[in-house]
């Protein structure tokens, strides 16, 4: 049976963003609107059966209150705590779907939701990624004081400590080191009783009991250490990439910018220049492009995965920070020449590989220095 005949399920909230691209890039496909099941639906019955030969894509089951509440256990969506009891329920949920042809692998879905798992897995396959000591839980982190001794031990005087089940730049603290000072920034802000909250404004720390505090709260949820690596910078501010990778190929790229270590749009971050940096990297981009192929290579059964690439000063060395189950969400982007996706968004670039559209379904063109670049600036 034709895959553009088949019927299609969206796992997500309805409301959500993402949900709405996806349906009308399926609608412009010829393929119909997918059917929206619901995240709260499957979390309250325990499970969903979808036919045999229904193509089933998840969606994260963020942005919506009562479906964090139900995977998070707490009642208020700003709070940083629950990360780990979040990730159980969400990775029991992902495994209660029933049938159907699954575009996420659920055994997939559970490494790339822990950061030191992640991490393991790509340093295993020789993708270049931050040194840390937490990779693939080797180092246990009970709080402050592990982080502190982590510092020292593996002569790290910049690091970033993040949830290892965390997203959207929550919780993280970009931690430096300099003589006997100690400093933090990070969007966390403490409210009254402890409690730990995600802010919008991004805050520097200098009281060393005060990052401590964070740090110890958020420790029983699972934590991640790597190298803080200096950056490239972009018109003065530091510089990383959101690497879209469908069906193997880099299809999509947007430059994030920041006068901050964190470069998430929402805390302030700004899109930068994509053909400034492909003329900054020269002939090292299609060496940035594979370099995110490979990452997504480490999750053959994810079609689609958003990679944070992280580009040395100079531009002439790259690591990947993050690989992101649900990093499509870039409205209007359309993909980089050469890609195949030149005229696509996200979404129809994606309904493009699972059809067998041109060129996922033919074999890879030869890399060369030029193969991709951008269409337009972003």
């Amino acid at each position: 049976m034709p895959v553009s005949r088949r019927s299609w399920a969206v796992v997500g909230n309805g409301e959500n963003r993402r949900v709405g691209l996806f349906a009308t890039a399926a609608r412009a496909a010829g393929v119909g609107t997918p059917r929206v099941v619901e995240w709260r639906d499957v979390l309250r019955d325990g499970g969903h059966d979808f036919a045999a030969d229904e193509i089933v894509r998840l969606d994260s089951p963020g942005e919506n209150g009562e479906v964090d509440r139900l995977l998070r256990g707490v009642d208020d969506p700003t709070r940083v705590e629950g990360s780990a009891t979040w990730y159980a329920r969400f990775l029991a949920a992902a495994g209660s779907l029933r049938g159907g042809v699954r575009l996420d692998d659920p055994a997939e879905l559970a490494v790339l939701f822990d950061k030191r798992l992640c991490h393991a897995r790509l340093a295993a396959a020789g993708v270049p990624v931050p040194p840390s000591p937490t990779s693939g839980g080797a180092l246990p982190v009970r709080g402050w004081a592990d982080v502190r001794a982590a510092l020292r031990e593996h002569a790290m005087p910049r690091v970033f400590v993040k949830p290892a089940h965390g997203s959207s730049g929550s919780g993280i603290l970009a931690v430096e080191t300099a003589a006997h000072r100690i400093a933090a920034t990070t969007s966390v802000e403490v409210a009254a009783g402890g409690r730990l909250h995600n802010s919008l404004r991004v805050r520097r720390l200098t009281d060393e009991r005060e990052i401590a505090g964070i740090v110890d709260t958020l420790a029983p949820d699972g934590l991640h250490v790597e190298r803080w690596l200096p950056k490239a910078a972009v018109a003065g501010r530091s510089a990383d990439l959101r690497v879209l990778v469908v069906a193997g190929r880099a299809t999509h790229a947007v430059v994030r910018t920041s006068r901050h270590p964190m470069t998430n749009l929402h805390l302030g971050g700004a899109r930068g220049d994509l053909a400034a940096v492909v003329a900054a990297a020269g002939d090292r981009w299609a060496e940035a492009l594979d370099v995110c192929e490979r990452a997504a290579a480490c999750f053959p059964g994810t079609l689609c995965v958003g990679v944070d690439l992280l580009p040395a000063i100079g531009w002439r060395r790259f690591a990947v920070g993050e690989v992101n189950a649900f990093g499509d969400l870039l409205p209007g982007l359309t993909g980089l020449r050469g890609s195949g996706a030149e005229a696509l968004d996200t979404y129809a670039t994606q309904l493009a590989a699972v059809r067998g559209a041109a060129p996922f379904g033919a074999p890879a063109m030869p890399r060369s220095p030029h193969r991709l670049q951008p269409r337009n600036p972003t």
